[in-house]
């Protein structure tokens, strides 16, 4: 199936099942924050597995937090799945998820265990990802550009108007990217790294995957963008390359929670339970070859993914940086002191 296709399937299940139709029919209406062609998977999938009807809709995790919120007095979504894990501790501690202990929690990493136990059961681990550069290799070549290396390389002035980000306001990603980098410069000199960087930035997009995706067809030489990403695209034949910081760098786990009010909160759990499982979580990968290194220990590691074991990852505090005050605070300063300055 190609792209077009699946995001023209993935279109179809945005439509909401009548409350009453759902009880009767068997619904679960799951908000979506990874790539289409997973979603579509986890969709057709669970509906195969379960009998139970899937409605979806896709959003980055930022856009999906603001949905969540602004349904507050009448929850239409009964499961949040995927997107960085900042955004779902931040819902779960504004009281917008409800606590579930699944059979399955005792069968994941460490890492997706933590998650879980750090939101009061709201949120679980169900991937991670590392955050780091993807390079058009055929744009460096031809600009006489070295691939990047560290934080520091991207502040150049050689890489000015050559580098995309996601706008923190939208993109779990790029809150991911100012939450590394206060942790790993302290926040004074990471806001100062961002206004150096701000020049060379060509365009904040909306999206977090956007700019590799740009990097791929050869409009930005580079972006700051989950690395599993750029290896998606790098096996899909384009002339892409990836590398992580050699400051230390940080990951997101991506989550799954259930929406406090679900209306189909029995269905609710059954998918959560699934999605706990080996066999759902390769989907990603055959579904989207999406690269991300499962949750539950007996899921096999995507053939090629990123190996986070020998990558210099910081000691990510997820308490604090996925507290909303600390978000809140962040995403608030950035506005200010980088979001407003002249392009």
């Amino acid at each position: 199936m190609t792209r077009t296709s699946y995001v023209a399937a993935a279109a179809t299940l945005l439509v909401f099942a009548d409350a009453s139709a759902a009880t009767a029919q068997g619904v679960v209406n799951i908000y979506c924050s990874v790539q289409v062609e997973w979603c579509q998977a986890i969709a057709v999938n669970f509906e195969k597995a379960s009998g139970v009807k899937v409605n979806m809709v896709q959003k980055g995790s930022g856009e999906m937090l603001a949905q969540i919120k602004a349904e507050t007095a009448n929850p239409r979504g009964d499961v949040w799945f995927g997107g960085t894990g900042d955004p779902h501790l931040g819902a779960a501690e504004d009281g917008l998820t409800q606590e579930y202990e699944s059979a399955g929690i005792k069968s994941l990493h460490p890492w997706a265990q933590n998650q879980w136990a750090t939101s009061k059961k709201r949120t679980v681990g169900v991937y991670l990802g590392v955050l780091g550069f993807g390079f058009n290799n055929e744009i460096l070549a031809k600009k006489k550009l070295a691939a990047p290396a560290c934080w520091a390389d991207i502040i150049k002035p050689d890489y000015k108007g050559e580098v995309q980000m996601a706008n923190p306001n939208s993109s779990g990603t790029a809150y991911t990217m100012i939450a590394t980098l206060v942790q790993v410069m302290g926040e004074a000199q990471a806001f100062d790294y961002m206004k150096k960087l701000h020049p060379n930035i060509n365009s904040y997009t909306r999206s977090g995957t956007a700019p590799i995706k740009a990097v791929a067809r050869g409009e930005t030489g580079v972006s700051i963008s989950f690395i599993h990403d750029g290896v998606t695209e790098a096996n899909a034949g384009f002339p892409v390359g990836i590398a992580t910081p050699c400051e230390g760098t940080g990951f997101e786990v991506g989550s799954m929670s259930i929406i406090k009010g679900a209306r189909n909160l029995a269905n609710a759990r059954k998918f959560y339970d699934w999605a706990l499982t080996p066999d759902a979580q390769k989907l990603g990968f055959e579904a989207g070859r999406q690269l991300q290194l499962p949750s539950a220990t007996a899921a096999p590691m995507p053939p090629g993914a990123p190996d986070p074991t020998k990558i210099k990852l910081i000691a990510y505090d997820f308490a604090k940086y996925g507290a909303n005050e600390e978000r809140k605070r962040l995403l608030a300063k950035w506005d200010a002191e980088i979001g407003k300055l002249p392009r």
